[in-house]
This record gives C-alpha cells, sequence and structure tokens, in this order.
C-alpha cells in the first residue's frame, strides 16, 4: 500500500531541515578549508623568504664559499625574494 499523502507531505520539512544542516556543514568545512588553504600558503611565502636570506647569507660569505655556489646563492635569493611577493600579491587578491 502507499501512505497517505499527508504523510509524505509531514516528512517535507523534517527532509528539509536535513539538507539545510547537510547545507551548512558544507559551507563551514568549506570555509574551514579555505582558512586551511590560506595558512598553507602563508608558510610557503614564509619559506620563500627564509630561503632568501639563507641564499643571501652564502652569496655574501665571501671567499669561504666557492665563486659558483655563492653566485647561483645571488640568483636564487633575488629570485626567492621576488616569488614571495608574488604569492603575497597572489594571496592577498583571495579572501
Amino acid at each position: 500500500m502507499t501512505p497517505a499523502p499527508e504523510a509524505a507531505t509531514s516528512d517535507r520539512p523534517a527532509a528539509a531541515d536535513a539538507d539545510a544542516a547537510l547545507v551548512e556543514r558544507v559551507h563551514r568545512l568549506q570555509d574551514e578549508v579555505r582558512g586551511l588553504a590560506h595558512e598553507h600558503v602563508h608558510r610557503f611565502e614564509e619559506a620563500l623568504r627564509a630561503l632568501a636570506r639563507l641564499a643571501t647569507d652564502l652569496a655574501e660569505g665571501g671567499e669561504a664559499y666557492p665563486p659558483g655556489v655563492r653566485e647561483i646563492a645571488r640568483r636564487a635569493s633575488e629570485e626567492c625574494d621576488g616569488w614571495a611577493l608574488s604569492v603575497a600579491a597572489i594571496a592577498g587578491r583571495f579572501p
């Protein structure tokens, strides 16, 4: 036998509430993921800046370091600084 029409309509509010709760949960999780991604990007930017500082130290280390290493470190320092600025600028455009 099929359920009475009244029974089918009485389940609709409960289903709508369950759907709304699920949608709310999805939005909450999406917000959490965005926050974690923002934090991850920030850590990447910090790592690039730390690498730039290390590379600068090597580049300016004088004769203790081989000339080829100093040159690579000098270029890496410039690149990492630029990359960190780019990452910060890109990340700043997104909420």
